[in-house]
Formats: structure tokens, sequence, C-alpha cells
């Protein structure tokens, strides 16, 4: 795939930048694309700046969105983040921000067509994941299935190829492989709600994955925690 045109969705966490780095060792001519849509973990953003310099992106792309549509979620209002996964009791968490893939892919299907770009990237996982719908491999291949009729490259036969590289994969194996690839997961925010300094709670869903995940691997997460979590 070496010099073919890819978007990469950059939100400056673990997953997406392993992602970044696999298509990256493809020798992909990458544009990342982030989003601000009201999240609480923003710093997130400043993060994915420093990671698409990092990769030498051709171009990064930030879009800030209307937060009105993803309301609801502990992510984006004023509902606790749970700080255990024995606290999601629900199939579904509330950490889940509603239609959130679904509107990132539809604008990164866009901005594919624009630039030509033949190779879509999603860091979405079903394995080691909290239950969102929107990260199971019915949805991406229901979107394919969009993509395959949704776009003028597509109905003149040259469809974007939706790329979930991590989708089952554990966090230990994307770690792995992340880390063979060199990556220095000590750029990256995982966190669900960093503090002022940008240190990671250690107790949020992503921070007990991210942690399990390095544990596996018998490394240290070089992310930054607060002391009063286990991660520090």
């Amino acid at each position: 795939m070496t010099g073919e045109k890819a978007v990469v969705l950059l939100s400056g966490g673990l997953d997406s930048t392993t992602v970044l780095a696999m298509a990256a060792d493809d020798s992909m001519e990458v544009t990342a694309l982030s989003f601000s849509y009201g999240q609480k973990h923003t710093r997130e953003l400043s993060r994915a700046e420093v990671i698409a310099k990092h990769f030498g992106v051709k171009e990064h792309i930030v879009i800030d969105l209307d937060p009105e549509p993803f309301k609801g979620s502990s992510l984006t209002g004023d509902i606790q983040v749970p700080e255990s996964r024995e606290s999601i009791s629900d199939r579904i968490p509330s950490t889940y921000v509603p239609a959130r893939n679904t509107v990132f892919l539809s604008i990164a299907l866009g901005i594919a067509e624009s630039r030509k770009a033949k190779h879509i990237f999603i860091g979405v996982n079903s394995v080691d994941y909290s239950g969102y719908p929107d990260c199971r491999p019915e949805f991406i291949k229901a979107f394919q299935h969009l993509a395959d009729l949704a776009t003028k490259e597509a109905v003149n036969g040259n469809p974007p190829i939706i790329q979930a590289p991590l989708l089952y994969m554990t966090k230990a194996e994307i770690i792995r492989k992340g880390t063979k690839l060199g990556v220095d997961y000590g750029m990256t925010l995982s966190c669900y709600q960093p503090n002022t300094k940008g240190e990671s709670c250690g107790v949020c869903d992503a921070c007990i994955l991210r942690l399990e995940g390095f544990r596996a691997n018998g490394l240290t997460d070089p992310a930054e925690y607060r002391k009063t979590s286990d991660g520090s």
C-alpha cells in the first residue's frame, strides 16, 4: 500500500495512535482527522496534534462539531464517569457517545473522497472495549456497505476501504503491535477524565483497560497518572 492515500481518525488515544503507526508503517500518505465535540477530555486533541507531527502526516484536520447531538454521555455531559469496571452494569455504559463513530466516519468519507484517499482507518476494537454498538464488526461491515454506495468515487468503481485493523485484537495485543512499531505511548492520552495537568485518573474504564494491557506485556505504562491511582 506504499504511496496510497489514507484518512486516519486520530483521537490522541492509544488505539488510534497504533492505527496511525500501522498506516505509516505501510508508507501511506496520511491525512489525520480529529474532532472537538464537547468531550470532557478535550486535552486529547493537543496529544493528537503532537502525535500527527511525530508521524509526519501530510495534513492534520481538526473539526469543531456542535456538541448538541453528542449529549447524554458521561463523556460530554454532567453524568459521572464510571470509576471501575464493576460500576458499568449496563450493556452499553454511560461513556457511550450517541452515534459518534457514525458521524466521524461519515465526515471521513467526504474527506477521503475530496483527497482521493483509498483507505479510511478507525481504531475501533470489539474485544477489550466497553460494549459500544459502533465498535462492533457488524457496524464496520454496515458502514462499508454504505461507503460502497454513497459517493461518486464508489459509483465509479473506487469505493474507499474502511480499515479497522484492531477490531479483533485485545488491548495487550494492540500494545504489543504498537511497541514493535516503535510507538511512544507516552504521547497518548486514553483517560476519560484527566486533570488539568493532563494526568490520567487510573480508574475509569479506558485507564483500567490500558493499564491491564501494559501489565499483560510486562511493561509499565509511560502515561502520567495521578498519585492516588494504581497507575502511578
